[in-house]
């Protein structure tokens, strides 16, 4: 089987690939770099052969009809993300991730005998409901979908992505959503929770005190590996196609506070924990209903957030901490 994948230098994208790699796959990894970085991880599976590397603008269409027409599924993962980036550029944001879409699906039209494209959409896709309506926890993909205001500029990553959803139901194109909730593991990039609080405690940088925001928020966190296996598996799933899945774990639903404290735990620390007011736009519950996925993949999360914080702290702590490696923006 030969598979495209469209930022496959970043988080996801690259332990999909290795996944992929390892099931027999060929594997081509579409990105222009812009956030994933060419790293020593990707160098290594360069090596392991059946893999090639297209450094491409996929904001031009003509280089995305470039990239062939001989796939047999196509990942989509390619999106301007971030929260600062949104702030700073929301009119790009949805602009170019509108235009990142409609190119990759022109793409797949032109595919001999494309099984399936997968969509990476978001959790936030829910945030309009939660602020008007209030979310049922677990929230179920049959969620009635509400935009935030127009004028709020992290509405555009979320708009973006909805009409994204939007496009492929009207595309005649052979599709799976998928909408991730809280994924963590290696190489993730250090604006994010679990690496945040690691890199703080390890590197000893509040003197005995860990500043955390949002310490009275929930969330449920699902880690790579599993994440990867329930999208490999929809992607493998006739059911899926023409459908919409929630991808993170139903359960357990903890508060920051206790993710800081099992960081803390992990790294063999006994600071005291400072609460900090919530960031701005974060919800206070997040936690996504399993239900669908489950009945479709037939698979249930299998790391627990201790392991698998363990494992992201001892990764970060040889590549990152202790190395001078770096890792996804």
């Amino acid at each position: 089987m030969k598979v495209l994948i469209t930022g496959g230098a970043g988080f996801i994208g690259y332990h999909l690939a290795k996944r992929l790699l390892a099931d027999g796959c060929e594997v081509v990894i579409a990105d222009n770099f812009s956030r994933g970085v060419e790293d020593t991880f990707l160098k290594e599976l360069a090596k392991k052969g059946r893999i090639t590397f297209k450094n491409t603008d996929l904001m031009d269409e003509k280089n995305a009809l470039e990239l062939g027409d001989d796939y047999d599924r196509i990942y989509h993962l390619a999106a301007i993300i971030g929260v600062q980036i949104v702030l700073d550029h929301s009119y790009d944001v949805l602009k170019k991730n509108v235009c990142l879409l409609l190119n990759m699906i022109e793409l797949a039209k032109k595919q001999k005998h494309l099984s399936r494209f997968l969509f990476a959409s978001t959790s936030e896709i829910y945030a309009g409901t939660l602020k008007y309506y209030g979310l049922d926890i677990p929230t179920p993909e049959t969620t009635p979908l509400t935009i935030t205001p127009l004028e709020e500029k992290r509405t555009s990553y979320m708009l973006s992505k909805i009409y994204g959803e939007a496009l492929l139901r009207q595309s005649g194109i052979p599709f799976t959503i998928f909408r991730p909730h809280n994924f963590y593991g290696p190489r993730m990039g250090m604006s994010h929770v679990i690496p945040e609080l690691l890199r703080k405690v390890y590197n000893d940088e509040g003197n005995g005190k860990l500043e955390v925001y949002s310490v009275e928020h929930k969330r449920t966190f699902c880690y790579i590996d599993d994440a990867v296996e329930m999208i490999v598996r929809l992607a493998d799933s006739e059911k899926a196609c023409g459908e919409a899945y929630n991808i993170g774990n139903e359960s357990p639903e903890i508060s920051i506070m206790e993710v800081a404290r099992t960081v803390l735990k992990t790294v063999g620390r006994e600071y005291e924990i400072i609460p900090l007011p919530p960031s701005p736009g974060s919800p206070e519950r997040r936690c996504p209903s399993m239900e669908k996925t489950g009945e479709c993949t037939g698979y249930t999360p299998a790391v627990t957030l201790e392991e698998g914080i363990k494992r992201t702290f001892e990764w970060y702590r040889a590549n990152i901490f202790d190395g001078n490696e770096v890792c996804e923006k």
